[in-house]
């Protein structure tokens, strides 16, 4: 209830009349059933704007961190994402990666739509980065189609580090539903998981325009 209030009353509309989202290709989101929206990962506002140009719920996972801070600042935050219909993963143990997927196959098999980013992490300088393969076996396990969106100037909105984002009109292009059922019997195989990611991300270099590097954003700025 908290999120759909977010959305259609209190916050949703004041973001469309200031950012004035321009969406191309939204016809190719199912209106049923369960479905993975893929997306190049650009700004923190990309979790905003993707649930907010869509007409169904969208359910990403985030850092339990964003949930558990403290005083006025740590209680917005909670909400916020509390509202956006975020779900948190504690990302200190070996096993956090198992544990996001987990959770969106969950949203998966209850017929939802689940948000992901094949990157791992935000682009450290605007570029498409490698995708890790959580992507395709998501795709395998739930046999969900998998829709790219590209967000195309996010970055500009609300650059790493910026607090208070600029005004300017979001753009977001959506690409046609991918089907990888016919991997259906070859789950496990991780030849076949890099085959569906690569797949994935030349949809995504090609929506976005976005030049792609083969290596992955979060080897990229642990060497930084």
């Amino acid at each position: 209830m908290f999120y759909w209030l977010l959305k259609l009353v209190v916050l949703g509309p004041v973001l469309k009349l200031v950012f004035r989202p321009k969406v191309e290709g939204l016809e190719h989101v199912p209106r049923t059933g369960p479905v993975i929206l893929a997306c190049n990962h650009l700004s923190f506002s990309d979790s905003i704007f993707t649930p907010l140009i869509m007409r169904r719920k969208v359910t990403f996972v985030a850092k339990a961190e964003y949930f558990t801070g403290k005083g006025i600042k740590g209680w917005f935050s909670r909400m916020f994402f509390t509202g956006a219909g975020t779900i948190p993963v504690d990302r200190s143990g070996g096993e956090a990666a198992q544990a996001a997927l987990d959770t969106l196959l969950r949203v998966l098999k209850e017929g939802n739509i689940a948000g992901i980013y094949p990157e791992g992490t935000r682009s450290p300088d605007g570029r498409l980065y490698r995708g890790k393969t959580g992507v395709a076996r998501l795709a395998l396990e739930s046999g969900a189609p998998v829709v790219p969106v590209a967000l195309l100037n996010t970055d500009e909105i609300q650059p790493t580090g910026t607090l208070v984002p600029a005004v300017k009109r979001v753009r977001i292009r959506i690409g046609q539903p991918l089907d990888f059922s016919r991997y259906a019997d070859q789950r496990g195989d991780r030849f076949v998981e890099r085959a569906i990611t690569d797949e994935i991300m030349y949809e995504l270099m090609a929506l976005s325009g976005r030049e792609y590097v083969d290596v992955y954003a979060s080897t990229l700025k642990t060497a930084a």
